[in-house]
């Protein structure tokens, strides 16, 4: 199983490029600017066929936490620690 971790904006094609490879079985951590995929969009419903994550501190420093969607499962840095651990491979979009 592979974690993909997203740390570029929606209008980069790193999260178009992930979504075309990544297997149903995979995880997709949003990070940084990435976050902004978890707002309703276009790429929204083709990312909620994996299991998504944000990283808190992203999302509430962009003043994100209303907006998102609520099918998207916040973690801290903890988690994200967690997240590397519980996957086989990490791979990063940039």
């Amino acid at each position: 199983m592979i974690l993909h971790t997203i740390n570029k904006s929606p209008q980069n094609p790193a999260l178009k490029t992930c979504l075309r490879v990544a297997a149903k079985d995979s995880a997709i951590l949003l990070i940084e600017d990435g976050v902004y995929a978890a707002l309703p969009g276009p790429d929204l419903e083709a990312l909620l066929q994996h299991k998504v994550y944000a990283l808190a501190p992203d999302i509430k420093a962009r003043g994100l936490l209303e907006k998102l969607s609520p099918q998207i499962t916040l973690v801290d840095y903890s988690g994200f620690v967690a997240l590397v651990e519980q996957y086989d491979t990490v791979q990063s979009w940039y």
